[in-house]
């Protein structure tokens, strides 16, 4: 199971929207330089966040986009689903599929499957916004206190 890019850059560009929480809205243009992301991608993809109601757009000169939630109340497994549809390790555990697998009887390996999904569910459920703010700022802390050692 891969994270496709799309979801990838969304999440990258959620958590950077989320560092901004209560400030100025935040325009696509500076998220794209500043992770080096393909801006007409990055639009597409803010536009789906949008359509989802994890961001809010703001018009004009200085307008861009806001979290439509506070950080602690949007998940990771918010963000990929509204971006990628269900994440699962297999199509035949999939919440989308509607069909039955001609193995199914016999498939003694799709409980580890759904075992695996949920699990992958219920981590993704856990991890907020701010969860992913506060470890960026961890990170950022400890990369400036390796300079002053």
């Amino acid at each position: 199971m891969k994270i496709s890019a799309k979801s990838e850059y969304g999440l990258i560009a959620l958590i950077d929207v989320a560092n901004h929480f209560g400030s100025e809205p935040i325009q696509v243009r500076n998220i794209a330089n500043r992770y080096n992301i393909p801006e007409r991608f990055l639009e597409q993809i803010m536009t789906t966040l949008k359509k989802a109601g994890l961001v809010k757009s703001i018009r004009g000169a200085n307008g861009g986009y806001q979290l439509a939630k506070t950080p602690w109340e949007i998940t990771l497994g918010d963000a990929l689903k509204a971006l990628d549809g269900d994440i699962s390790p297999m199509y035949c555990v999939s919440e989308n599929n509607k069909e039955q697998c001609s193995n199914e009887r016999l498939c003694t390996i799709k409980d580890v499957w759904e075992e695996i999904r949920g699990c992958i569910q219920k981590t993704l459920s856990s991890i907020t916004l701010k969860d992913m703010c506060n470890k960026k700022m961890e990170r950022e802390m400890k990369a400036s206190h390796m300079y002053f050692i």
